[in-house]
């Protein structure tokens, strides 16, 4: 029923048919991009949209960002504490390697002295090297690897590359004791190299050597080099021994106190050299045939001619 002058609105809107609204716009669309192909006037549009969409495009995008950085983070951080670790363990292997290296070039170093110290010498010689200190706090002797059995007797010179070390005091079968020069009851026959005088050296029992029984107005001065006089007959004579470091002269003293830096190293080489003792000269040839020869006694007239 209807008002007069009014129609009913109608319950349902109704359009074109759908068929028609989608050919319509498949059309739009094909010329839109028909157009934009031809003249590329949607260029300037796309940019527009692009900017405007960025923030978007960052906001949408953060926490997959964020959770990728995270992971790369604790990816990186184990990675560098595991590298961390391995360098550190290499920088251990490699310190040992350096040591060992070390300690391989300073005892190449000592052999080399070693062996040319051996060939200046007149005697044979053996090398050998230190094992270790005896327990005594109070002597100065240490352990050579070389005993009996390798011909070491006691008595024979112990020396290094730079001068005399000790003296064998005590052989065993396959280890020998020898007794370092600055023991305090260890004494060796010097002259100084400046002026010849002969003194006897006695250690200290502390690293450092004395020459004891020099007047007081000896001629001695702080610089002197000492060697040995050989007049014992066990230390060949010029073998390095000391350095006078010191000269104490006191006119209520009889003798003067004369404190000596020992050349070799007394106590710190390990490798040594054994000297072997000086043979006692022989006698010469014409000497000792003659010795040898029996002497036969001279025939005198009278028995010639009782014979006859």
């Amino acid at each position: 029923m209807s008002v007069v002058g009014h129609q009913p609105p109608p319950f349902f809107k109704r359009g074109p048919a759908p068929l028609a609204q989608l050919f319509f716009f498949l059309a739009i669309s094909l010329v839109l991009m028909i157009g934009d192909l031809r003249f590329r006037y949607l260029e300037v549009v796309r940019q527009v949209v692009s900017v405007v969409t960025y923030p978007l495009q960052r906001a949408a995008a953060a926490p997959v960002s964020l959770l990728l950085a995270g992971s790369d983070y604790f990816i990186s951080v184990e990675a560098l504490q595991a590298e961390n670790a391995t360098l550190k363990r290499d920088r251990l292997n490699d310190a040992a390697t350096l040591l060992r290296h070390s300690h391989l070039m300073d005892e190449n170093t000592q052999l080399r002295a070693l062996l040319e110290m051996r060939e200046r010498q007149p005697v044979k010689s053996m090398a050998g090297e230190i094992l270790f200190a005896t327990r005594d706090p109070f002597r100065r002797k240490v352990i050579l690897d070389k005993g009996a059995a390798q011909g070491i007797l006691a008595g024979q010179a112990v020396v290094d590359a730079a001068g005399v070390v000790g003296q064998i005091t005590r052989v065993y079968p396959l280890q020998s004791e020898v007794t370092l020069l600055t023991d305090k009851d260890q004494a060796i026959p010097v002259q100084i190299v400046r002026n010849g005088l002969r003194a006897v050296m006695f250690g200290t029992g502390d690293g450092m050597m004395e020459l004891r029984y020099l007047a007081a107005n000896a001629d001695v001065q702080a610089g002197d080099e000492i060697v040995t006089s050989g007049l014992d007959g066990l230390f060949l004579p010029g073998l390095a021994v000391a350095k006078v470091i010191r000269v104490d002269r006191d006119a209520a003293y009889t003798f003067a106190r004369i404190l000596c830096a020992p050349s070799a190293g007394v106590e710190q080489r390990g490798q040594v050299l054994v000297l072997a003792k000086r043979d006692v000269p022989a006698a010469p040839p014409e000497e000792s045939a003659t010795a040898q020869k029996p002497v036969k006694p001279k025939r005198t007239r009278a028995a010639a001619k009782e014979s006859q």
